[in-house]
């Protein structure tokens, strides 16, 4: 997407669109895995497998949530939206957080249930369909490794395939202890450990998209930092009314008063600052108010995306 300001237009999408393939093939392969893992979760009486099937299907849910985002995320800013829809994809890392707790919920309840209740499990079964889990949460969670670092949404569906692929491992390793030693309790006790593997593994992320949607300041940016880079630029006596804020999980903003009693610098000196935010703080949307002591003497606003 791309969009002007004034005298200067920019490129801001900072959204992955060319990851509708990745979201696709993966929607497409664990939607397939979760229709046989409920197949064969039912025909073998396995909560472990049910378990994980539930799982997974939260996941697609969270994969289209995901993608449905970052599409919103390239729609054109409007007079009502000015920013366009980018702040779909904190909605949608938020969603799928919440999805996961919903989804861990379910699988914890019903495998207290079976601890006290053991049923029969043919480990097997439980092997093979876990076996192909693994194979297919790796495949999809390796086309969003790319871009887990710098986005909380990818990030999110890395960390949920990535899990599930642990998660399958964990069936696996549960499936051939019952075989070897005929314990029931093992199935679901193995369901346990994987509603706390996802927990440990989704909590800082759950974390962030809670701060995101408050408009906390992003975790990959300093406000210390920042606030000492505009002071030390010539002729700036204070800085005060600093405010950060994510206005997508890629794009973050920022504005602030600074008091240069000499008056207005120059639109190189904003300029220059504009292009340092971007470029080593990540901060691409920046309003500065240059303020003398007696009074406002200009707002200059300066847009830039990261190249």
């Amino acid at each position: 997407m791309s969009h002007s300001h004034d005298n200067h237009g920019h490129d801001h999408s900072h959204a992955p669109t060319s990851f509708g393939a990745a979201f696709f093939f993966g929607i497409l392969l664990n939607g397939g895995f979760v229709i046989g893992e409920v197949i064969y979760g039912l025909m073998i009486n396995s909560v472990a497998l049910l378990a994980d099937a539930g799982h997974n299907l939260f996941d697609v849910l969270g994969l289209v949530a995901a993608w449905l985002a970052v599409l919103l995320a390239g729609r054109a800013p409007t007079a009502r939206y000015t920013f366009g829809l980018k702040g779909s994809t904190i909605l949608a890392a938020l969603f799928n957080s919440m999805l996961l707790l919903v989804a861990v919920g379910a699988i914890g309840w019903e495998a207290v249930q079976r601890l006290y209740a053991p049923v029969a499990v043919p480990g097997l079964w439980v092997m093979i369909v876990a076996a192909i889990g693994i194979f297919t949460n790796g495949i999809t969670a390796l086309l969003f490794l790319r871009e887990r670092q710098d986005d909380i949404n990818m990030r999110g569906a890395f960390l949920h395939m990535a899990g599930d692929a642990l998660v399958s491992a964990g069936v696996v390793v549960a499936g051939f202890l019952m075989l070897r030693t005929g314990l029931l309790w093992l199935d679901p006790l193995a369901s346990l450990m994987i509603v706390g593997v996802i927990i440990y593994t989704s909590w800082a992320t759950l974390r962030e998209a809670v701060a995101m949607s408050l408009n906390a300041v992003p975790q990959q940016v300093n406000p210390v930092a920042v606030r000492d880079f505009l002071l030390r630029q010539k002729g700036v006596k204070d800085v005060h009314d600093l405010h950060i804020w994510p206005i997508s999980t890629t794009d973050f903003a920022l504005s602030a008063h600074l008091l240069i009693p000499a008056g207005h610098p120059g639109d190189e000196f904003i300029v220059d600052i504009c292009e340092e935010l971007e470029h080593h703080h990540g901060i691409d949307h920046v309003t500065l108010q240059v303020e003398t002591d007696a009074q406002t003497q200009c707002t200059v606003h300066c847009d830039r995306a990261v190249a």
